[in-house]
């Protein structure tokens, strides 16, 4: 019998990528596919997946469910529960191609939808926070959760929602990542913003449920490392109602930028610092004005704190952030070519996919790197600065991408 997340420990490492078109133009799947199989010793085929943004231009304002069902009894509860919070616009089957080395896939299933105007307006909730506490139930296998609305993921057995946000779509499987993208025929989507993940989980088996990116409306993450806080980061978010069932670290990653950004309220450059604070050291020689708030955010968040080795990229909406722990224990680079940005674990990943590439080079530890759509950074220039963490390092990235040289000289 298969053993699920939390059962079993592998120890191991995983492969990341990304490519990001600054200027919203889309294009298929064909290059991040090509991009992660040459990382292929990265993993050992036991989970790999995709995240896409604009891949539903005809359905951009309906939330795309995506659907794992181990048994037809599950899928008829779930889609059950699905009708009494939300209206259905559309339904089918995720296309697939046969694979030799995808074997056992569950009944994949995708869903357009709308919160139920009665019901939103009954639980007195905004539409984002309505839908992530109807997501959440179907993952805890038969727990209780938090409210009422806490619907889906949390308490149906058998069914489990891996990606709910809008106009965007997650892709995993048990497998390699590039027999992943052949699987699910990524040449056929284009997105303006593509993330992947290889899999070589550290503590848990390979299962579909638990490959990545993990996903929460339109916030996805792909992480490869592994943190030594997960147990004070779990606790943390459990306070807040989340259901961190799946036991891994990327799911709380997930769920901590969801709490910082959705429902905090902070930008993610703030909620990565917040992640990856300033040590005390660092805070003792700062200017009292700037200690102080470092300070604050410390003792206020001390529990969202991530320790470990870790390289991160998180996907949303506004674009790509990429995230290595402080002390860079995990390889991430980063290059650029016209209004393109490239992420990935190792340097011939990129290179792979854009030979031409240009201004090549690591991520800073603990310092997050920003690139967003250009109508994103227009907006987010004209906002205030006040919620931007380490000002004097962080504004030049607002736009996009920064030279490694220019952040140093900053520093």
């Amino acid at each position: 019998m298969l053993q699920k997340e939390g059962q079993v420990r592998i120890p191991a490492g995983c492969a990341i990528s990304g490519i990001f078109h600054k200027d919203g133009t889309r294009e298929n799947g064909t290059r991040i596919i090509d991009s992660i199989r040459t990382m292929h010793d990265r993993s050992n085929g036991l989970g790999g997946g995709f995240a896409g943004y604009g891949i539903y231009p005809e359905y951009a304002d309906y939330y795309a469910f995506h659907v794992f069902y181990d048994t037809q009894a599950a899928k008829e509860e779930c889609e059950r529960e699905i009708e009494r919070h939300f209206d259905i616009v559309n339904l089918s089957k995720i296309p697939t191609r046969r694979h030799p080395r995808i074997t056992d896939a569950p009944m994949i299933w995708r869903y357009f939808v709308r919160p139920l105007h009665t019901k939103l307006e009954s639980s007195q909730l905004d539409e984002r926070e309505f839908t992530s506490r109807c997501v959440i139930r179907i993952n805890a296998e038969g727990q209780v959760s938090y409210k009422a609305m806490l619907c889906i993921n949390h308490t149906l057995n058998g069914a489990y929602i891996f990606s709910s946000g809008k106009n965007m779509g997650v892709f995993k499987a048990n497998g390699f990542p590039e027999d992943v993208g052949e699987y699910y025929m990524l040449e056929n989507y284009e997105a303006y913003s593509w993330t992947c993940h290889g899999r070589y989980p550290t503590n848990t088996p390979g299962w579909w449920g638990g490959a990545h990116p993990f996903a929460l409306l339109d916030t996805t993450v792909v992480h490869n490392g592994e943190i030594s806080s997960y147990d004070a980061n779990r606790r943390f978010i459990e306070m807040f109602g989340y259901s961190c069932d799946l036991l891994t670290d990327t799911e709380v990653i997930t769920y901590l930028f969801d709490l910082l950004v959705r429902r905090h309220g902070f930008s993610q450059e703030m909620a990565a610092h917040i992640m990856t604070a300033s040590a005390w050291d660092e805070i003792d020689a700062m200017e009292p004005e700037r200690a102080a708030f470092e300070t604050a955010l410390r003792c206020v968040y001390s529990s969202a704190l991530i320790n470990g080795p870790m390289s991160v990229i998180l996907g949303s909406d506004e674009g790509l952030l990429a995230l290595n722990d402080r002390l860079k224990l995990r390889a991430l680079m980063a290059g650029e070519k016209g209004r393109m940005v490239y992420l990935a674990s190792e340097q011939a990943a990129i290179e792979i996919v854009c030979p031409e590439v240009e201004n090549v080079r690591s991520i800073d530890g603990g310092v997050p790197f920003v690139v967003q759509l250009d109508e994103v950074a227009a907006r987010k220039k004209l906002e205030s600065a006040e919620n931007r963490p380490a000002k004097d390092k962080l504004h030049a990235q607002i736009t996009g991408v920064m030279p490694s040289e220019h952040k140093k000289k900053e520093a």
